[in-house]
C-alpha cells in the first residue's frame, strides 16, 4: 500500500469521525450523566464494537449485510429496538416517582456498575449498527492492495480508524466533563435526561423506519 492510500484513508477515516452520530451522543449522553470514567467506558465500548466490526470486514463476514436483505433488516430492527428500550428505560427512570435523588457529590462519582453499564451500551449499541458494518465493507477494498498480505493492512486501517476515533472524541469527553458541573444540577440534569432519551428513542425509530 502507498502512503498516499494510507493517507486518503486516514484523512477519510477523520471525516467519518468528526461527523456527529449516534456513537458520539451516547458517549456524551454518559460523560455528562454519568462523568468521566462513565464517559470512558461508553467510549471504550465503541472503540471494541469498531474492532469487531473490522475484523469481520476482512475475514468477509460483514459482506452478508451488504448481499443479504434478510440480514441487514435483521440487524437494523434489532439495533432499533434496543435504542428505543434505552431511551424508554432513561425516560421511565427520569419521572419524579420513579426518581432516586442522591447527594450531588455521590452523583459526581458514579460506581463500577455505573461503568459496566456505559461500556454494554456502548459495544451493543455499535454492534447492533449495520451503517458500521456497511461502511467497513464499503471503505476497506478501496484501499486494500490486491495479494497475500491485504489482511495485514486490513488490520492496519482498521487501527487507524479506532485511534482517530478514540483521540476525537477523547477529546469531545474531557471537554463534556469540564461543562459537567453545570449539567449535575438536578433541574438542569432531569431535562437533559430526558431529551437525549428522547433523541436515542428517536433514532431507533428512525432505524426502523429506514430503507436500505
Amino acid at each position: 500500500m502507498s502512503e498516499t492510500a494510507l493517507l486518503g484513508f486516514t484523512l477519510v477515516a477523520l471525516l467519518g469521525v468528526l461527523t456527529p452520530g449516534l456513537d458520539t451522543m451516547l458517549m456524551l449522553r454518559h460523560t455528562l450523566l454519568g462523568g468521566r470514567r462513565a464517559g470512558f467506558a461508553a467510549l471504550a465500548g465503541i472503540s471494541l464494537g469498531c474492532l469487531v466490526w473490522g475484523t469481520a470486514s476482512i475475514a468477509g463476514l460483514t459482506a452478508l449485510l451488504t448481499a443479504s436483505r434478510l440480514a441487514y433488516d435483521i440487524v437494523r430492527i434489532a439495533g432499533a429496538a434496543y435504542l428505543i428500550w434505552l431511551g424508554g428505560s432513561a425516560l421511565w427512570k427520569s419521572l419524579p416517582r420513579n426518581r432516586r435523588e442522591e447527594p450531588a457529590e455521590v452523583a459526581a462519582t458514579p460506581g463500577r456498575s455505573g461503568n459496566g453499564v456505559a461500556l454494554r451500551a456502548g459495544l451493543v449499541t455499535n454492534l447492533l449498527n449495520p451503517k458500521v458494518g456497511v461502511f467497513y465493507m464499503s471503505l476497506l477494498p478501496q484501499f486494500l492492495p490486491a495479494g497475500p498480505g491485504s489482511a495485514a493492512w486490513g488490520a492496519l486501517l482498521v487501527a487507524i480508524h479506532v485511534t482517530v476515533g478514540l483521540l476525537w472524541m477523547s477529546t469531545l469527553l474531557l471537554a463534556a466533563a469540564q461543562a459537567r458541573r453545570f449539567f449535575l444540577r438536578e433541574k438542569v440534569k432531569r431535562w437533559l435526561d430526558r431529551v437525549t432519551a428522547t433523541v436515542l428513542i428517536g433514532l431507533g425509530l428512525k432505524l426502523a423506519a429506514e430503507s436500505r
